[in-house]
């Protein structure tokens, strides 16, 4: 549905803005490897907006690397010695899979926030924001500070690196499989996310936010066969539950050679949905399989927005799916509207409360907006909050995503 222009929101939000930009000018010094930040950083990096409505918040700016900065540093502000992470993943902005495949890096207990990277180098926003959080490093991992996803990462002086090597998708997402195993102590997940690599990257992205709040690897495989490294990685894990999200009717033939390596389930829209991103994020939201799924259902969580056309807002985001209110990554199709089916879910879940159950006493739901208004605009926040508001009314359950 689109909704009519709203000044006053627009002005409110412009003048929020405006503050927060004139703080961003503040900097802090930290140095790499040694003690606690020498002065106090700024929560937002240069670059980067958070504006708060009753039941959202935003967090970003222009671009990927904005998106990723804000979200670490919302996570890891970097004050104290629980705010700073163990690991910073960097990855090239240009590196789809292998920022896909980082995501489940964000999972417990290694919760590593990814910045972006171009060209080799890293942007101003991705650069304050890594010497702010001024990572501890990771003893399961050698003490590194900082994860190098393929060659084309970043490598910054003065942190200790551990650099996974380039290749072709399904062998960087193995890389990352094995990294993420030895991250956990050696402890091998049950559960892994298959994603179709030719499949459109809207239709990927909720696999990041999944893969982040169950600590299960992603995946690769292609239209009709499983590559050898994708099968190494499910042959060494013996049977695991292996999801599959992102697949179309096209794809019969892999989901065959899938079930040589363990019990196949497909993540995707209800019978009679249309197979979009929109739907293809509420079926991964919706979905739960035992102790696996986000099962959101119900009204008090945590949920994250994202414009389908910015796939790299995706594992940007994948970090808030693995702290705080644990959100799953839910999609708009363009800035100014919230879909039909979006729309119709949150109402399913919005809180409700009753004479009987005052509002305080009620649950509530909260939601994460990623990008500027290009990604999603004041107007579309502005109903969003709206349907997160805990109301006096009930609404009806959700659907159940099918489980094949």
């Amino acid at each position: 549905m689109r909704a009519a222009s709203s000044p006053p929101l627009r002005a409110l939000l412009a003048l929020a803005l405006a503050m927060i930009a004139a703080g961003c000018g503040k900097s802090a010094t930290a140095t790499p490897t040694g003690g606690p930040a020498a002065k106090v950083a700024p929560v937002a990096a240069q670059g980067t907006v958070s504006v708060s409505t009753r039941n959202t918040t935003r967090l970003g700016g222009a671009d990927a690397a904005s998106d990723a900065a804000a979200v670490a540093r919302a996570v890891y502000p970097g004050f104290t010695v629980a705010t700073r992470p163990q690991a910073v993943v960097l990855v090239d902005e240009r590196d789809w899979p292998g920022a896909l495949a980082a995501s489940a890096l964000a999972s417990s207990p290694l919760g590593a926030p990814l910045l972006y990277g171009a060209g080799g180098s890293l942007p101003a926003v991705s650069a304050q924001t890594l010497q702010s959080m001024h990572p501890s490093g990771s003893s399961t991992l050698g003490g590194a500070q900082v994860i190098r996803i393929g060659a084309a990462a970043p490598s910054p002086a003065g942190y200790m690196a551990r650099a996974l090597p380039a290749g072709e998708p399904a062998r960087q997402a193995a890389e990352v499989a094995r990294l993420l195993i030895a991250a956990d102590g050696g402890a091998a997940p049950h559960q892994v996310i298959v994603v179709i690599s030719g499949a459109q990257r809207a239709l990927q992205m909720p696999a990041a936010g999944l893969a982040a709040e169950s600590g299960s690897p992603i995946l690769f495989v292609g239209a009709t066969r499983v590559p050898g490294v994708t099968a190494g990685v499910l042959a060494s894990l013996h049977h695991p539950a292996i999801y599959v999200i992102g697949y179309s009717a096209a794809d019969r033939r892999v989901l065959h050679r899938l079930r040589r390596f363990g019990a196949v389930t497909r993540i995707r829209p209800a019978f009679g949905e249309e197979a979009n991103a929109v739907a293809g994020a509420l079926a991964v939201a919706r979905f739960t399989n035992g102790t696996f799924g986000w099962g959101v259902k119900e009204p008090g969580h945590g949920l994250v927005f994202a414009n389908a056309s910015r796939p790299l807002d995706a594992p940007a985001a994948a970090l808030l799916s693995a702290t705080g209110d644990y959100g799953p990554l839910l999609l708009l199709e363009a800035a100014y509207q919230i879909p039909a089916a979006l729309a119709k879910y949150l109402g399913d879940i919005q809180p409700a409360y009753t004479a009987a159950t005052p509002p305080v006493k009620g649950v509530y739901n909260h939601g994460w907006l990623i990008g500027d208004e290009r990604a999603i605009s004041a107007v579309a926040q502005a109903e969003i909050d709206s349907l997160l508001e805990i109301s006096p009314r009930t609404g009806e359950s959700s659907q159940e995503a099918p489980v094949e």
